[in-house]
């Protein structure tokens, strides 16, 4: 595969990857904000769906076509400062991804179908939503921050 397809394949799942966690972030907040049980139990609903989608098919892409580019490039990974930025946060976002972001929408999305159909949110779910809020909004930072070294290669 040429190095232009590679790249082609890195970018496109940048864009899925980047775009899915700021849609669902959006939508996710947008949907607790009303505070109707049946609106916040779809949102969450699709907020598992989403991220089992786009965001992963996303990582498979970033990480794929990127291991691939840096085996056929030839580039000298002892000194170059933005891969190992760029797969440090990268890393660093999929951990926070995997041990807290999902297992809380997990969590979450199991009260929600106890309110699916109108029945009164409890305390808890609004506990984990603070938690999603909050590592969430680092979890999408770290990815952003690493378009940075993806571009400028500082």
């Amino acid at each position: 595969m040429s190095f232009e397809t590679l790249k082609l394949l890195h970018i496109l799942g940048v864009i899925l990857f980047l775009g899915n966690i700021a849609v669902t972030a959006w939508w996710k907040v947008t949907a607790d904000r009303t505070r109707d049980p049946k609106v916040i139990a779809h949102g969450q609903r699709q907020v598992l769906l989403t991220d089992g989608f786009f965001t992963s098919f996303g990582v498979v892409l970033i990480a794929g076509s990127g291991v691939a580019m840096i085996a056929g490039a030839g580039w000298d990974l002892e000194n170059a400062r933005w891969l190992h930025w760029g797969i440090g946060l990268f890393a660093a976002s999929g951990i926070l991804w995997l041990f807290i972001l999902i297992p809380t929408q997990i969590q979450q999305m199991r009260l929600a179908r106890a309110f699916k159909d109108g029945g009164e949110i409890p305390d808890r779910y609004w506990q984990l939503s603070r938690r999603w809020n909050i590592v969430g909004a680092i979890a999408m930072v770290l990815p952003f921050w690493n378009l940075y070294w993806m571009v400028f290669k500082g």
